[in-house]
């Protein structure tokens, strides 16, 4: 399986059964899965939709939107329950406008999730863990 690294942005190969155990980065040795939400700018976004062997989840933001900062703390709790299932981005609509237009983006919070770099799940809206959850279970 593929894993990016969120620091370097290398792409590190880890067979699937040593998911769990703390894979780091061939290149700068930072931990692969730390169970993190990761913030990600362009860049970052495309590589780890394009690369990840697993399913992204990411959270279309912005800080002046009162629902997403209520559904944060929910999103990163969640990243930190299911490390090693799925990755969680975080995407600034107002620091990464160009992405918020390709994924047509219209109100926030708005959740996508990716698997082999395609949108297999989208949502809009703040969501209560458990609604969250449910939403990402049947693409892991």
């Amino acid at each position: 399986m593929n894993l990016v690294c969120s620091t370097c942005m290398g792409v590190n190969r880890v067979p699937d059964e040593r998911i769990v155990d703390n894979p780091k980065c061939g290149k700068c040795k930072e931990l692969l899965i730390n169970g993190n939400v990761i913030e990600a700018n362009q860049a970052l976004f495309n590589k780890f939709v394009a690369n990840s062997g697993l399913p992204v989840v990411v959270d279309f933001w912005a800080t002046w939107c009162g629902p997403c900062q209520a559904m944060a703390p929910v999103f990163s709790q969640l990243a930190q329950e299911m490390k090693g299932k799925c990755i969680f981005l975080k995407v600034d609509t107002e620091s990464e406008q160009e992405l918020a237009t390709r994924f047509a983006i219209r109100s926030i919070p708005s959740l996508k999730l990716f698997k082999g770099g395609k949108v297999v799940a989208d949502t809009a809206g703040a969501l209560p863990k458990a609604q969250l959850k449910g939403f990402i279970a049947p693409h892991i």
